[in-house]
Order: structure tokens, then sequence, then C-alpha cells
């Protein structure tokens, strides 16, 4: 694989984590630097782990994770926007707060948004020859995409807290509906398209 057709298939997986870090932005309007790099250092470790974890998988589990895999994606997604947007929804008083940085909620959309690099790292141990050396067979190719990640994951949340600071303190209900727009369209990419 040619380093641009890398740079285009790390820029096409950070689009879901792009999407994810918009909504983060929206939603924590006064979020600063170092925080922000913790969401964004999440985004790009699972981004980059799954297609490590996918080439040392190998073939034996492509067939099983790639019919479910667009399911556990939309599944994920689709619960945190529904929890987000209840939570918008409910009294200033009632509302406990659609937080990215809770350890529980980072981890989630870490892992919904990186699903489909772990059939991308079965597809590079597919494409490998023998006399590929291991880092460029995949550790390179991971190196590239946390890095691609990173920096959309960072540009995300600085678009959604800059657009957030505009828009109002309802932005929690944008946000939800984001997250389950993009669970739908991990859904029907993998069943139509």
């Amino acid at each position: 694989m040619g380093i641009p057709t890398l740079f285009l298939l790390a820029l096409s997986l950070s689009f879901d984590s792009f999407a994810v870090s918009v909504s983060s932005g929206l939603m924590l309007p006064g979020i600063r630097f170092w925080r922000a790099t913790i969401i964004a250092f999440s985004m790009a470790f699972f981004q980059a782990l799954m297609p490590l974890l996918g080439w040392a998988a190998g073939t034996g589990v492509r067939e099983y994770l790639a019919e479910y895999d667009h399911w556990i994606a939309f599944g994920l997604l689709s619960l945190l926007g529904i929890k987000m947007i209840t939570e918008s929804l409910k009294a200033d008083e009632e509302r406990n707060g659609f937080n990215p940085l809770k350890p529980l909620v980072l981890f989630t959309i870490s892992l919904a948004t990186s699903i489909d690099a772990f059939v991308v790292g079965i597809s590079f141990a597919l494409i490998e020859t023998p006399d590929t050396p291991f880092w460029m067979a995949i550790l390179f190719p991971v190196f590239i995409i946390g890095s691609v990640t990173f920096i959309m994951s960072m540009l995300g949340i600085l678009f959604g807290k800059k657009a957030g600071s505009r828009l109002g303190k309802r932005m929690e209900l944008l946000g939800g509906i984001i997250l389950i727009a993009i669970g739908l369209k991990i859904l029907l990419e993998d069943l139509y398209f």
C-alpha cells in the first residue's frame, strides 16, 4: 500500500472520531487544551490499536466480525446519543450531563468509532507479502492512522467548542443526534454499500 493511499485510509477512518469530537467540543465549550488532548489521545489510541489487533487476529475472525461490527458500533453510538438527548431535555437542576471525559464514556466512544479499524487490520494481514518488513506491514500504518485521528479529533473538539459557545447551552441535543447519525451511517454503509 502506498503512502498516499495509507493517508486516505487514515483520513477516512478518522471521520467518525472527528464527528464524535465535535460533539465532545459542543458538550464542553470551556475545555482546555490538555483535557482535549485526553479525548483526542483516547480516540487515536483505539484507532491505532484496532488495526494492530486485527492484523494479529488474521483472517480467522474476519467473516464473524464483518457480520456484526456495524451493529456493535450502531448500538454503542445510539445508546450514547439517546443518553445525550434525554439529558438535554431535563431541567437544568436534574441534568447529569454527558461528559466525554468520564472514563466509561470516553472508552465507549473511542471503541465505537474504531471498530472498522479492526477489519482494516485484518486486511493488512491479507495483503502483506512475505518480503514486507514488520514495521512497514503494520507499525507504520498504525502510526499514520493514530496520528491522523489525533489531529482530526483535536480539530473536531476545537470546532465543537467554537460552535457551541455561539449556539447556546442545548447543544447536547445536537451532539446526541450526531452520535446516532454516525451509528446509523456506519450501519447503512455496511448493510447496503
